[in-house]
């Protein structure tokens, strides 16, 4: 029995992570400890199986809402899988669910047409100038590939893998039931399904078939991509599994590239629109008249209305982001006015504003509720806009 972790941290995910970015990282980390990528290590057997019971707790949303309030205590008392009692074979489904059987591990199991390798998931940063333009960027990432000098068999050159001696080749092995009155097929523990075992290693490989390998290539970023959206480039993931396709000739699996923006030091991004503040002074926001702010291409002249008020919102159409399905449309740049109190004032400054309050009476003494905070406020007019 494993010591009891936080499942947040097996799968290396925040408590606020959506059931995407669970699933996600929970084929990053099943791909990193699966058996059959660490063959004879029996961490990454420990760590499979608990990334499985993981995920199977945290895509659930009735048992994760009793994990994330009772934690394990409280999934004791929900049906679900018993991981103590778990065979590999049901934790190897799991695991083929996530990756539409294209995993083909597990041997004996029934497969359909031929099996593809693995997804590959890596991940880029780029900017919201990248988002305005669009960028070509190169992505740099491991994956692991047939083994040149064993051509996969994982056998050392010169040598052949042999027949397993524990299930005679089948890839499985029958056990006694209660009373002998039926019996249970599992996964072969000896060749884990392979049907075959290795009597010498291949040196390069040390028996996997597979070598990890560098590779770059260029992936074109569209305008108007957002944080997390994912590229798929396929063809570009791993080779079949050895087991099914030592060659590796098979179809390979697809490489998803997600996307991270970075943060800008000006503006803040709500959905294809931009979010920035603008200061401007008292007599500019009661006079009114036009002044320049800076957009993603360049400064822009903006009309401030008479009588504007601090946090009054004013609009420059298309001067936001880019549509990711239409590009032609953009969304708006929405500028947050911010009234600027001068702390010095030079003394004909101060002898105008003494006479401009002797002739002003808006002072009074009402008491407001403090506003909004500046930028939730233009968040939500945007909100308004669209509904």
């Amino acid at each position: 029995m494993h010591a009891e972790r936080d499942y947040y941290e097996v799968l290396s995910v925040e408590r606020t992570a959506s059931g995407d970015e669970i699933k996600r990282a929970y084929r990053r980390m099943a791909m990193k400890w699966h058996p059959d990528r660490n063959p004879g290590d029996a961490k990454a057997e420990v760590e499979f199986k608990v990334c499985a019971e993981a995920y199977e707790v945290l895509s659930d949303p009735q048992r994760r809402t009793l994990y994330d309030q009772y934690g394990h205590a409280g999934l004791r008392q929900a049906p679900g899988h018993d991981f103590s009692r778990m065979r590999p074979d049901d934790i190897f489904s799991i695991f083929n669910d996530i990756f539409g059987g294209g995993g083909g591990f597990g041997g004996g199991r029934q497969r359909r047409g031929p099996v593809r390798g693995y997804d590959l998931e890596t991940s880029v940063e780029i900017t919201l100038d990248d988002v305005l333009r669009g960028k070509e960027i190169e992505v740099n990432f491991t994956r692991r590939d047939v083994c040149g000098a064993c051509e996969g068999s994982g056998a050392k050159k010169g040598t052949k893998p042999i027949q397993c001696p524990t299930c005679g080749g089948s890839g499985q092995v029958a056990q006694a039931g209660l009373g002998g009155m039926f019996r249970m097929v599992t996964t072969c523990p000896n060749c884990r399904g392979r049907g075959t075992v290795i009597s010498e290693a291949c040196p390069e490989c040390r028996g996997a078939g597979r070598v990890p390998r560098k590779r770059s290539l260029s992936v074109r970023i569209p305008k108007g991509i957002a944080e997390g959206q994912v590229i798929r480039v396929a063809g570009e993931g791993e080779p079949p599994p050895q087991e099914v396709d030592a060659a590796g000739k098979g179809p390979r699996g697809d490489l998803h590239v997600v996307i991270a923006v970075s943060d800008h030091e000006s503006f803040e991004r709500v959905e294809d629109d931009l979010v920035c503040s603008r200061d401007i002074s008292f007599p500019l926001a009661a006079l009114g008249g036009r002044v320049r702010v800076e957009t993603l291409e360049g400064p822009q002249e903006v009309e401030i209305p008479k009588g504007s008020r601090d946090g009054d919102i004013v609009t420059l159409e298309s001067a936001g982001l880019p549509h990711l399905r239409k590009p032609e449309q953009r969304g708006d740049l929405r500028i947050g006015l911010r009234i600027v109190v001068p702390r010095r004032l030079s003394a004909e400054q101060r002898r105008l504003l003494e006479e401009f309050a002797k002739l002003d009476a808006t002072d009074g003494e009402e008491i407001r509720p403090p506003e909004k905070s500046f930028f939730k406020k233009i968040k939500d007019s945007i909100a308004g806009s669209e509904t």
